[in-house]
């Protein structure tokens, strides 16, 4: 491998949360040690057009450099020359020989729902993170639900719909919601990240406002009975031995954390640690374990939930295999709250991304190899 690991990282992407995506790969590649690391970026456009540029060779000040244009040098630095690759499997194949490990930092559609995780996969690249099937299922939320279900995990009612069900029954539809969920209840997207066309309903009026908003990004909905509790929520890290980071507390200024408050702040407060009991962080901690490994997670995920000061509920709400990830985001922030700053955590992270892979190359491909 060198002295040095070789280290891409895809960002961007065709997604509503590109420019988060592209604040995140701008943090990891300040936080990393030049003397460690050979930094190769690859930006995916809004329009789904794939960039790869050459090692970077000094650190890149501005975010506003990352966004590779073809056939012109990455503006930090002469050396950095940037080459347009056509499709998606020849830019990972090309950097087959180049790069030791990926950090893909695209979120939502496309970047953590397995998609690009196949690509790496057949492309043979090791990569940070969740693989194909724990990355789908965690960003589906129906798919997530049922899985919680199956082991075990306590979390509120919710009912599954498809669009093409909406559009022939809507008012079978609304009423099955109201007699088997009730009012106030929230309408999500199965398959959008960082609660984009997610609604709050408090009447049939509002209830068919959300679920026209949700069948506008997905043809697959899910619908929730209210949560009344605290949103705490954790990180984990690791692949087959798991560790958990302190617990944190989100405290929206608005009705529930949505986009706005997420990503430009609207008043929400992070509390880290969360004031809770002992005893209540050490249950959301085992919990999130459970989670983690009914989905068979790897690398990283941070999982959310709500607790019930009053009854003492503890209700599972989410899994989110590729969270926020820049040094002001709640995942790194619960982790150096446990003692773990964010370049140790990028170190970590790849490091259990080059271990995977190395235990993945333990299977045998064919019986014959058995001989």
């Amino acid at each position: 491998m060198g002295n040095k690991i070789r280290l891409g990282i895809i960002y961007g992407g065709k997604s509503s949360e590109h420019e988060v995506s592209l604040r995140t790969a701008h943090s990891i590649m300040k936080a990393v040690d030049p003397n460690k690391y050979e930094l190769t970026p690859v930006y995916v456009t809004l329009d789904g057009g794939w960039v790869q540029g050459s090692p970077i060779a000094e650190r890149i000040e501005s975010v506003e450099r990352l966004r590779l244009q073809p056939g012109e040098a990455a503006a930090d630095a002469a050396e950095t020359g940037v080459q347009k690759v056509e499709t998606k499997q020849s830019s990972l194949l090309n950097l087959g020989g180049k790069v030791d490990v990926i950090f893909p930092v695209i979120h939502g559609p496309n970047g953590e729902d397995g998609t690009i995780q196949g690509l790496l996969e057949l492309a043979g690249l090791p990569y940070v993170g969740t693989g194909v099937m724990a990355s789908a299922v965690g960003m589906d939320k129906w798919m997530m639900k049922n899985v919680f279900a199956q082991a075990g995990l306590k979390q509120v009612a919710f009912i599954g719909v498809l669009r093409s069900r909406l559009e022939r029954e809507e008012e079978q539809v609304v009423v099955q919601i109201e007699q088997e969920l009730g009012y106030p209840c929230f309408v999500k997207p199965a398959n959008m990240g960082s609660s984009v066309g997610i609604s709050k309903a408090k009447n049939r009026e509002e209830l068919h406002e959300a679920l026209a908003l949700a069948a506008k990004f997905d043809r697959r909905l899910v619908v929730e009975a209210f949560a009344k509790g605290r949103e705490v929520e954790i990180g984990v890290l690791g692949n087959d031995e798991l560790i958990t980071s302190v617990v944190g507390e989100v405290i929206p200024a608005k009705e529930f954390y949505d986009y706005e408050a997420k990503y430009k702040g609207a008043g929400t407060e992070l509390q880290i640690p969360a004031q809770i009991p002992d005893s209540v962080s050490e249950r959301i901690a085992e919990t999130a374990k459970q989670a983690f490994v009914a989905i068979d997670g790897s690398g990283l995920s941070r999982v959310d939930f709500f607790w019930d000061e009053e009854s003492d509920e503890l209700y599972i709400n989410e899994i989110n295999t590729m969270p926020g990830f820049t040094p002001f985001s709640m995942y790194p922030m619960l982790f150096q709250a446990a003692g773990i700053e964010y370049s140790e955590l990028i170190d970590r992270l790849v490091t259990l991304a080059l271990e995977r892979h190395r235990e993945k190359e333990k299977n045998i491909v064919a019986a014959e190899e058995l001989e």
